[in-house]
């Protein structure tokens, strides 16, 4: 049975009134009023993750608790700014309504019918557009790619804005070759001891590696975490081998790990 439009929007209504209850002076929750748009945003970003773990896992049970958390995180943003007199809830939800419309209008007026990738493009543009009516200021290409995305995920965004004007590596062997050439002029600072130069060097290969993972469309924060569980994985299989004699890997030594990580990959391959 299908919910009307009222008994979809009574838990919303509760969620607001509850942050409205935290937030008041007289009776609210100190901890929650003690609170700014600075002290919140690592949680909005901790719960963001959270969300995509949850999907990683492929568990529904758990995606509903932490996309609760994220909708959470926006209702406390929302109220701060309705206290400070900006905005409230209602101006987001409006906005974001008329934004979906706005750059949908194969959906929503008689505009010819896209493809996916031809909304794509629109979708860039219509940034676009929307970039340069804020004014001065506002102009630069790559001006409106949030700082505060993971290092990876805004290489990933700068790259691929340049690339709409033709400011990228025609193939991938190009990136490739480019990627030697930033691991060797890492090697070369370090091999003259200069660390702060070689962090810079880190700084491009890791660049030019999320350059990869955009040309290959690949999301190198899934390709990472993916990694961090293998690693993960590999490292508890030779700490329960360890442990099966008596011991942990404080214990061991990086030849016998060694061996036991190659046995975890074979496991795990089946061979």
């Amino acid at each position: 049975m299908t919910k009307s439009a009222a008994g979809r929007l009574a838990p919303l209504q509760n969620l607001l009134d509850i942050m409205a209850r935290l937030r008041t002076p007289d009776g609210g929750c100190e901890w929650d009023l003690a609170q700014t748009f600075a002290t919140i945003a690592p949680y909005t970003i901790e719960e963001a993750y959270e969300v995509a773990d949850a999907i990683q896992r492929g568990n529904l049970d758990d995606l509903r608790d932490e996309l609760g958390d994220l909708l959470f995180q926006v209702v406390f943003h929302a109220r701060m700014a309705e206290e400070a007199g900006a905005f409230d809830f209602d101006d987001v939800s409006r906005a974001i309504s008329e934004k979906m419309v706005r750059r949908h209008p194969h959906v929503f007026t008689d505009a010819p019918a896209r493809t996916a990738d031809e909304q794509t493009v629109a979708w860039e543009k219509a940034k676009a557009v929307e970039r340069a009516s804020k004014g001065p200021g506002a102009n630069g290409l790559l001006d409106a790619i949030a700082l505060g995305l993971p290092a990876l995920t805004r290489a990933v965004k700068l790259s691929g804005r340049a690339a709409t004007v033709g400011f990228v590596w025609p193939t991938i062997t190009d990136i490739v070759a480019k990627l030697h050439e930033e691991v060797a002029e890492l090697e070369a600072e370090l091999a003259a001891g200069d660390t702060h130069k070689a962090r810079d060097e880190l700084g491009d290969v890791l660049f030019v590696c999320a350059n990869l993972a955009r040309a290959l469309e690949i999301d190198p924060e899934d390709a990472l975490r993916s990694s961090n569980a293998k690693f993960t994985r590999r490292f508890a299989f030779i700490e329960s081998r360890l442990a099966e004699t008596g011991r942990s890997p404080s214990q061991s030594n990086l030849t016998e790990m060694d061996a036991l990580w190659n046995a975890a990959k074979a496991e795990e391959s089946g061979a």
